[in-house]
């Protein structure tokens, strides 16, 4: 089977390209340029290694150990030692698309021509991404300074041959025996090459772009969602007029207010209540300021992806070599590998996640309480007090809307200092990026049980017609098995079903396949 290939230059990969390879296991390919640049940046550290003078990271040690001068017989030795000591991960196996991800973007700032690689070291990283060969990475071991220094030295390790890989098969195999397998060679590591393979912000860099690429997603599900609930709850939609949120001019508040005017359109069940009879003054928050929650999501995701373009435009290591108009080239040292810009945006997500979901949260139990879902059953149950229908759905959301709110808290305030207090001040974007993972699975959860919830609700609206948007996504609902209203049965695998229809983006397509993209 022909691979899509991915090619990288000296240039930015972009976030297609990091879904491409992570998720859908694009092979990789390094540019002419790419390989140009990094012989270039190669003969400045050979020139460096073959000089009395010292050069950090070429012929002395590292970090608290700097001040010592390697004897140039000992420095394959110090390479390889410096992998094997920082591979110390510890805990659960990383994702597989965490860990194609991250090798990705060193091997992107590696084809930068600043970090002194050979060119068979950087080729042989696109080579274990092309044949599907993952190292093992574990959960704990960065503190996202210095780069992600441990997951990053378990990938090194298993150019080396050594380690543990799970092939493309998913299979766990000897980082040796899966190289021999591919028809690959391990490499022994020169001068400069361990710590370029290490220094960087990767791992964090690629949990963001995948969490971007969810969340915008996610975030044109939960309009969905809301114009389901406001639907279904006999609010009104005249509040997402575009005059009125033109009042605050917030583009994500606009794009949302956009969204649900086009899903409630042709609405009969909100035609049913339009007219001068309708007693109702305003609508809960919850339904008439979605647009301004959901749309402060979508501008703090923008920015997310701001600071996520600038950080794959980056050559991120430490020393670094560098070229000027006057100068041949030099390596410097330098703080680039810090990772508060990044672990930032991670914290700043996981804000979002955990607000959008509790508004979700918060409509979806308003269709549970008689005394304010106007009309609809207790619980949306078929025969109350026999039967409990969504009550314990609601409990679902709420547990994990409590467990958001509590990975909210930002992993980037805390930092505790390491290497002899040579590295005293942390990001930890490591742990705000895994923390994020957990948060963007857990609005997924959220938005699927206000999904499911009121498609329900729209069913016992009948014979009232729901919008043809929002029609479409209850068909996709009950074509996958999730049956309409009815005395109780199993919940927990509908939950599952609607979960996984959102998370696939089917959700989304059902109602775009009628009223075109949403914003």
């Amino acid at each position: 089977m022909e691979h899509k290939y991915v090619e990288v230059g000296v240039g930015p990969v972009s976030f297609a390209d990091v879904v491409a390879v992570a998720r859908d296991g694009a092979a990789v390919r390094l540019a002419p340029e790419a390989l140009t640049a990094i012989d270039r940046a190669r003969g400045v550290v050979e020139e460096l290694a073959a000089s009395a003078s010292p050069a950090y990271g070429v012929s002395t040690g590292f970090g608290a150990l700097a001040t010592r001068h390697i004897a140039p017989e000992l420095r394959t030795q110090l390479q390889r030692s410096l992998v094997r000591s920082h591979a110390a991960g510890s805990g659960p196996e990383v994702e597989r698309e965490v860990v194609r991800g991250l090798m990705l973007l060193r091997l992107s700032t590696l084809a930068t021509g600043h970090t002194g690689v050979r060119r068979e070291t950087a080729e042989l990283l696109a080579g274990l991404l092309t044949n599907g060969i993952t190292p093992v990475v574990y959960e704990y071991g960065s503190l996202g300074c210095s780069g992600d220094l441990a997951p990053l030295a378990h990938c090194a390790l298993a150019l080396m041959g050594e380690g543990d890989v799970r092939g493309a098969d998913g299979n766990l195999a000897p980082a040796a025996d899966a190289l021999a397998a591919a028809g690959l060679a391990p490499v022994e590591l020169a001068e400069k090459e361990g710590l370029a393979l290490i220094n960087g912000t990767d791992g964090m860099l690629g949990m963001l772009v995948l969490a971007i690429t969810d969340l915008r997603r996610l975030l044109r599900t939960a309009d969905i969602a809301a114009a389901m609930s406001v639907e279904a709850q006999l609010a009104t939609d005249r509040v997402f007029a575009p005059e009125l949120q033109a009042l605050r001019p917030h583009p994500g508040q606009a794009d949302a207010a956009a969204n649900l005017v086009a899903l409630l359109a042709d609405s009969g069940v909100v035609a049913s209540h339009r007219g001068p009879d309708c007693n109702r003054v305003q609508d809960a928050y919850s339904l008439r300021c979605s647009p301004q929650v959901h749309g402060a999501g979508r501008d703090t995701v923008e920015h997310a992806a701001v600071v996520a373009g600038r950080e794959l435009a980056s050559a991120v290591d430490n020393p670094v070599v560098v070229f000027d108009g006057s100068r041949d080239g030099r390596l410097e040292s330098n703080g680039n590998f810090h990772g508060a810009p990044v672990a930032y945006v991670l914290d700043f997500l996981a804000i979002v996640a955990a607000d959008v979901a509790s508004i979700s949260e918060r409509r979806t139990d308003r269709f549970l309480d008689k005394s304010r879902n106007h009309g609809l059953p207790p619980f949306l149950a078929d025969d109350p007090g026999v039967d409990s229908g969504h009550m314990i759905a609601q409990y679902t959301q709420a547990a994990i809307v409590s467990e958001l709110k509590r990975l909210a808290n930002p992993a980037s305030v805390d930092s505790i200092p390491s290497s002899a207090m040579q590295e005293d001040h942390v990001s930890m974007g490591w742990s705000a990026a895994r923390k994020l993972r957990r948060s963007v699975d857990g609005l997924t959860q959220v938005v699927a049980i206000e999904i499911l919830t009121a498609a329900r609700a729209l069913d016992i609206r009948a014979p009232l017609e729901p919008s043809p948007a929002t029609a479409a996504v209850v068909r996709r609902l009950r074509d996958a098995g999730i049956a309409g209203p009815g005395p109780d049965r199993h919940l927990s695998p509908e939950i599952a079903t609607a979960v996984s229809l959102v998370h696939s983006g089917e959700v989304l397509a059902a109602a775009e396949s009628v009223i075109g993209e949403l914003r």
